[in-house]
């Protein structure tokens, strides 16, 4: 049997028919079905009684044969019986032989319907049953395209000789990605950690880039290309120091370099690999912002505080118009992290920190990482244009 009737063929005047002698039997499994045992239908002596001094088969048992016309021969396969209009004009015995007629009366190609003529008629060529059904003809799902060639799992990770880029270049390459480590001036800290990714037998290189400028950004994707591939997971980590400032005494300058590095970069490096993931129908982006975005603003930390809200109301923005696409983009926030970042924070300053966080401790490198893991994870192929904030309790939303 077809899948689903051909609705373009169906014509005006199309008609089928289906032949059926009513016995007991039928009788019998159409009571065990509704429930309906009035005795005119089932007691040859209480029918008797009446005008009609014979068993009369329950009219909607015949009518029920218009189903199997419309479900297996006009339209066929794929035919929803929307509404019916019947008249009963004549009794149905038992024994009886019916003719089921089913014909197009009207047919409407915006919505698949089809007005049909219904009628039953006897072995006596007496119309026992006539009526105007509607049928709709469902229409075949869509054959799906090709699926596309999915995430290709070349990483570029900026920042990766820092604290939370290492951790997140370990915990890739550990998953199997190939791994691109993004660096600006710590080229001995970038090979280390290659050279021991390389040893642990991942896939794994150092790339030299200023993230911040136009040829920079293109130079580390053409690179990262060039050596594995499309690129199916950007993380960007970099990030400059803190360097606490007060409003009198900030620079432009440094506000400046803030923007640059934590948005400007984000803003390239996404508009270089967005293609490819497009392409492919498939790609994972996260930015590492800050918890230093959400509740009371931490004094004297304006530039980096400006510079990490905007990166995650740009994260937003490209996940609703990447989404369509199968790209995710996420951020991940931490707390305070131990890692030189925090150098010039005192010491008894981290350790209030700590101790005001529910979980006791300040954030260690690998938790983001761990969290960046699941973001470009098939676990999180739904998620996306979210924050996930790693800070032990600290900020809670």
């Amino acid at each position: 049997m077809t899948a689903f009737a051909d609705f373009d063929r169906l014509q005006v005047g199309d008609s089928q028919a289906l032949q059926k002698t009513i016995t007991e039997a039928d009788i019998r499994r159409f009571v065990e079905m509704t429930g309906d045992d009035n005795p005119l239908h089932v007691d040859p002596a209480f029918a008797s009684e009446t005008p009609f001094k014979q068993v009369v088969v329950h009219g909607m048992l015949g009518a029920s044969f218009i189903s199997t016309v419309i479900g297996t021969q006009l339209p066929g396969p794929g035919a929803l019986w929307v509404s019916q209009a019947m008249e009963f004009l004549l009794p149905v015995r038992l024994g009886d032989s019916l003719t089921i007629t089913c014909t197009v009366l009207k047919k409407h190609e915006r919505d698949r319907l089809l007005e049909l003529d219904t009628r039953i008629v006897n072995q006596h060529r007496q119309v026992v049953l006539q009526g105007q059904g509607k049928v709709k003809l469902l229409a075949p799902s869509v054959a799906a395209a090709p699926p596309p060639p999915g995430l290709s799992p070349v990483a570029i990770v900026t920042g990766g000789a820092g604290g939370i880029g290492e951790a997140v270049c370990r915990r890739l390459a550990q998953d199997g990605l190939r791994v691109v480590l993004s660096y600006h001036s710590s080229q001995a800290r970038a090979q280390q950690i290659v050279d021991q990714l390389q040893a642990d037998g991942a896939q794994a290189i150092a790339v030299q880039a200023d993230v911040a400028t136009e040829a920079g950004a293109a130079s580390l994707v053409a690179q990262a290309q060039r050596r594995f591939g499309a690129v199916g997971v950007l993380v960007h980590a970099a990030s400059p120091r803190i360097a606490p400032c007060s409003l009198a005494d900030a620079r432009w300058a440094d506000l400046q370099q803030q923007l640059d590095v934590q948005l400007k970069s984000a803003f390239l490096l996404s508009q270089l690999c967005a293609p490819g993931m497009l392409a492919r129908g498939a790609g994972r982006i996260v930015h590492i912002t800050s918890q230093a975005t959400e509740g009371q603003p931490t004094p004297h930390w304006t530039g980096y505080a400006t510079a990490k809200a905007g990166l995650a109301m740009f994260a937003r923005s490209i996940a609703a118009e990447l989404g369509p696409g199968g790209v995710t983009v996420n951020c991940v926030a931490p707390g305070m992290t131990d890692t030189g970042l925090i150098g010039d924070i005192p010491e008894k300053q981290q350790l209030i920190v700590a101790r005001q966080t529910p979980l006791r401790r300040l954030a260690r490198p690998a938790d983001v990482a761990d969290a960046v893991a699941y973001l470009v994870s098939p676990a999180a192929a739904f998620v996306t244009g979210q924050t996930l904030r790693v800070n032990g309790g600290m900020v809670m939303a």
